[in-house]
Order: C-alpha cells, then sequence, then structure tokens
C-alpha cells in the first residue's frame, strides 16, 4: 500500500518514532501558538538560538500574571512565574548568544517553572544537538505546566487531562479545579482505532500471538498482566500512555511482545507457555456479560491477527 512505503522509509527506528511524534507536536503546537515557520524537520533549527524559547518563556510568565489578578485564590496555591528571561533576538546559531538565551531559559524553567532536573536539559543538548530527548521532554513538561493557569497545551497534553478525567470519572473522584475555561480542544477520532492497533499487532509472523484485548474505547489490556493501556491516535502515530509520559505503540509492542523483544528471559518465558495459555490468530468478539458486577471491566475485543490479510488501514 502507498502508507507502507512511505512508513518504509520514515526517518526513525521504532525506538525513536516517540521522540519523533512528540516534536512533531510540539512544532504543530508552537506554529499555532506564534505564527512560527516550523516543522518537525526543522524544530531543534528554529528553537536552536533560544530566541524563541526565551519568548515563550516571556509570554508564559505573562499568562500567569493575568491568571493571578484573574483567579487569586487558586493562584495562591500554585507555583507561578513571577519574572521573565533576558533575550538576544539576533543571536546566531551555536555563538555566544545563542548559548546565552538557552542558558536563561534553564535556568528561568528551574526557579520560576520549579521543573526538576531530571526533566531539565543542559545548554549543549540543544546548541550542538547533543540530546534532543531530553530538550523535548522538558518543553512537554512546560507546557503542562502552563496549561495550569490557561496556557494552550499541545494536543499530547490535551489527550493527558483527557485520560486523567476519564480515571476520575471510572472512580467517582470529583472533578479537577478548573477555574478558568480552557481553550476548545481538538476533536478526538477513534473510529479505526481498533483497525490501527489491529494493523501494528499483526506484524508478528510466529505462531502464537501477544494479545491485546479492548477493554472500552482507547483502552486496553496487555498481555497476560492485569496492565492496562490508553490509546491515542496522534496524526498517524498511534501513541500509549505510560507512567508520566508517551510512547508509541510500535515501540511499546517491540518492548513488551515476547517474539519482538531483544530480552532472552522474556523470549524463554513465552516459550515455555502451554497451548493454552497460548492465543492463536483470530479475533473475538467478547460482549460484555449483563451480570456483570459494576466496576469490571469487560472485555470488548481482542485485537489479534486474521488469517486473511488485513484491510488498508486509513492512517
Amino acid at each position: 500500500t502507498p502508507g507502507a512505503a512511505v512508513r518504509s522509509i520514515r526517518p526513525y527506528q521504532s525506538s525513536e518514532q516517540y521522540l519523533y511524534a512528540m516534536k512533531e507536536d510540539l512544532a504543530e503546537w508552537l506554529k499555532e501558538l506564534y505564527d512560527l515557520d516550523i516543522e518537525v524537520g526543522t524544530f531543534v533549527e528554529v528553537l536552536e538560538t533560544g530566541a524563541v524559547l526565551c519568548s515563550h518563556a516571556n509570554n508564559v510568565t505573562h499568562v500567569a500574571g493575568e491568571f493571578a489578578r484573574a483567579c487569586p485564590g487558586v493562584a495562591h496555591h500554585l507555583h507561578l512565574p513571577t519574572a521573565g528571561v533576558a533575550c538576544n533576538l539576533a543571536a546566531q546559531p551555536g555563538t555566544f548568544q545563542a548559548r546565552d538565551n538557552v542558558s536563561n531559559f534553564i535556568q528561568w524553567c528551574r526557579k520560576e517553572m520549579d521543573i526538576k532536573d531530571v526533566l531539565m536539559f543542559e545548554t549543549e543538548d540543544l546548541v550542538l544537538r547533543k540530546n534532543e530527548k531530553n530538550f523535548v521532554l522538558c518543553l512537554l513538561e512546560l507546557a503542562r505546566r502552563a496549561a495550569r493557569f490557561g496556557m494552550r497545551a499541545p494536543t499530547l497534553v490535551q489527550m493527558e487531562e483527557e485520560i486523567e478525567e476519564e480515571l476520575r470519572q471510572e472512580l467517582d473522584l470529583p472533578p479537577a479545579d478548573t477555574p478558568l475555561p480552557r481553550p476548545p480542544r481538538k476533536p478526538r477520532d477513534l473510529h479505526n482505532l481498533d483497525q490501527m492497533v489491529q494493523h501494528l499487532v499483526s506484524r508478528c509472523t510466529c505462531p502464537v500471538q501477544f494479545p491485546m484485548i479492548k477493554i472500552s474505547e482507547g483502552k486496553y489490556r496487555v498481555g497476560d498482566s492485569d496492565t492496562l493501556i490508553f490509546v491515542r491516535i496522534l496524526r498517524e502515530h498511534i501513541m500509549v500512555r505510560v507512567g508520566g509520559g508517551w510512547d508509541t505503540l510500535e515501540h511499546y509492542l517491540d518492548k513488551h511482545d515476547p517474539c519482538r523483544c531483544t530480552s532472552l528471559s522474556h523470549k524463554q518465558a513465552w516459550k515455555t507457555r502451554s497451548p493454552q495459555q497460548q492465543v492463536q490468530h483470530e479475533i473475538w468478539l467478547c460482549p460484555a456479560s449483563k451480570a456483570a458486577t459494576r466496576g469490571q471491566p469487560q472485555p470488548l475485543l481482542l485485537v489479534s491477527r486474521s488469517q486473511s490479510p488485513l484491510p488498508p488501514v486509513a492512517w
């Protein structure tokens, strides 16, 4: 298919796909926020002088000030930035001025936004491109914190908020405080999510296959454990919410599917399973039982590989 041809020459391995997806999301977010000429291919080039970062920091401080004036009671319980950051808008890539800009932005993140060192990056990580991952994770964490006081958030952060709301509803917890109206979220298209998940799972060519059981829309149980994962569509990527961050489903399967992962002990454990424990190539439709007790999630669909060729997927 045409999609397969495009994916075969994509500029990343599965282990780098989640980073590519995050850069793509952040680039689109910055483009909409500041009308920048930026995309995933020029993401680092646009930001490496630190000028855009410092301007963004000053904008975040401005939005926080407006929030504090509008909701002083709520602002008292939040760590809001109160100072901006000095910036040289004429800095050129790789110069000392660019390093100063990036260094000022880093200090502002630590002091004004209280971002911990584990989520921070160093000046050379961006200026010399030594560690793009740390830089991307820091920028995403900054977006999360700024969203608490009304800043427009990237799509990934919006999806995190949706998942948190879903968990609160399941646990009958009170809704989160939203003193200021949030910017409108982009509608989520999950109508062909099952097809996309099946497409990725079906790449396994083993006689037995790693199971993924659909519990509800966008939620699956994986493997033999009770682990539940939240799955969302981000453009042409299938993203999995893991811990406090995100991964792509393809990389997640590469790490957890015993026939794909590189762990020898994981592969051996899979081979020792009895035939009754093995999942064959088929799709099981499992309607939820009417007599099921309240609060017990019932499997709706087991996504596995069928014997016949899969239909094309609209990515």
